[in-house]
This record gives C-alpha cells, sequence and structure tokens, in this order.
C-alpha cells in the first residue's frame, strides 16, 4: 500500500509512504501503480517526502516473490520501463524530492532513494545498490544517477560489488546529503520533517528548475519573477528593520 498525506502545518508537503511491512516495503507490480497515482495526487505540492514505514526499511528493492513469476525478457524489460518511469516522474517532479531514509535502502530500494533530490538517512541505516547478488543490475535508472552522484569509477565499484555503506560513508562520498541522529530523524524541529518544511517554504522548486538546466536569460528571468514578488519585499522588510532596529547585546544598556 502507498499513502499520501498533506502535512498538517499547511507548509505544502507531501508525504509519500511506501507501507508493506510484510514485504519490508519492498516494490510490487501493485506498488509501482499506486506510486504513479500518489505522484498525480501530490501535483501542486511545494516539497515531495517519500519515505518507508516503520524504522526498518526505506525500501528493501523490488517484491522478489512477485516478480519472480516475470521469466521473459519481454516481461523484465516491461516492469523495468514501468518502475524506471516511476523514477524519473520522481526526478521530474516539478518541487523538491526528499528520500526520507528512514530505514535500509537496498536494490531498487537506493535506485528510488537516488531519484529523490535530496537524501536524508537515519544515521543506523544503509544503502547498497546491490542487485549484482541476483545477477542482476540496476534497471530503473539507479546505475546513471548513481554515476551522476558519485562519479562513474565509483558507481561501478559500489554496484558492480554491491558493498552496502553505512550511511556516515554514504554521506561522505556525497551519496547521502544529511544524516540525522535516530532519535530525532522523525521530530517535527530537528527531523527530516524540518528539512522538508524549510524547502517548502521557500523558492526551492524555482531553484531545482534553474540547476536542472535553463539558459542564462530563463535563470535572470525566474530572479526578477521572486524579486518582485510580495514574500521578496515582506522578507526583504524584516532584514531592513532588524538592521536598522539591532537588539541590545545581552547585559548592554537600552
Amino acid at each position: 500500500m502507498v499513502d499520501l498525506e498533506f502535512d498538517e502545518f499547511g507548509t505544502g508537503v507531501a508525504v509519500l509512504t511506501i507501507d508493506r511491512p510484510h514485504a519490508r516495503n519492498a516494490i510490487s507490480l501493485e506498488t509501482m501503480g499506486q506510486l504513479d497515482e500518489a505522484i498525480d495526487a501530490a501535483a501542486g505540492a511545494q516539497a515531495l517526502v517519500i519515505k518507508g514505514a516503520g524504522d526498518r526499511a526505506f525500501v528493501s528493492g523490488g517484491d522478489l516473490k512477485e516478480l519472480s513469476a516475470l521469466r521473459t525478457e519481454q516481461d523484465a524489460a516491461a516492469m523495468a520501463r514501468r518502475m524506471r518511469s516511476v523514477c524519473d516522474r520522481l526526478a521530474a517532479f516539478p518541487a523538491p524530492v526528499i528520500a526520507a531514509m528512514n530505514g535500509h535502502a537496498f536494490g531498487g530500494g537506493a535506485e528510488v532513494a537516488v531519484a529523490a533530490d535530496i537524501r536524508v538517512a537515519a544515521d543506523d541505516i544503509k544503502i547498497a545498490f546491490n542487485q549484482v547478488q541476483l545477477e542482476i543490475m540496476p534497471a530503473w535508472g539507479g546505475a546513471e544517477r548513481l554515476a551522476a552522484l558519485v562519479g562513474k569509477s565509483r558507481a561501478l565499484l559500489l554496484a558492480g560489488t554491491g558493498t552496502a555503506l553505512e550511511a556516515a560513508e554514504a554521506e561522505r562520498i556525497g551519496l547521502v546529503d544529511l544524516v540525522l541522529p535516530r532519535a530525532s530523524f522523525e521530530s517535527a524541529d530537528k527531523g527530516w520533517r524540518s528539512v522538508a518544511n524549510s524547502l517548502a517554504r521557500r523558492p526551492a522548486a524555482e531553484i531545482k528548475r534553474v540547476i536542472g538546466g535553463v539558459s542564462a536569460d530563463e535563470a535572470i528571468a525566474s530572479f526578477a519573477r521572486l524579486w518582485v514578488g510580495d514574500a521578496h519585499w515582506q522578507a526583504a522588510e524584516r532584514v531592513m528593520n532588524r538592521t536598522a532596529n539591532p537588539r541590545p547585546a545581552a547585559g548592554g544598556a537600552i
């Protein structure tokens, strides 16, 4: 089952949760369809979070028990195209997409994680492109996205050997962007929600579009639209007021 909820604080954050505890949040054919529907329903969100239910698995990959019924090249290719399309849609979502890695991300789960713009991980999780243990390779766009993050040589080493990385090492090489303590991972003010809410309240979607590749003129036009917006002038007014009326130093005269 895939759940989609919008945050209760009105910041425009949509949270997509893969909730299949019996399969460690593995992805079945039905799950792929539900993910497509959830992405459709999230249209208009200022930030989209994808996570797994519980605290053991983000996504443990494809549901091997179900997918083992695919025995022809045509069926295997159709499955790969279907889930690659889902990952492509996550990557192309207009607003920032955050993978809240609440648990381990193995195989296809790692591919889902790298389809997001930002990966926030609990400090006790592992991530591995370990499809080689099944004598196959990443097929959902993960190999290419991994190479874009860590370089071709390191991507080949990781995916070619199936090495599992601790969260801290994944952060060191740029595969994970932020590692948070398990104890505060789900907290509203220090966990992944804080990251998502901060992105949703700012023009991060426009920044994502420019980073994705636009002309210099388009980038400048985006800036100019933001410059004349009410949100900019309200923020500028707050800054100018603080500058004109600085707070006195602690213990100083008023």
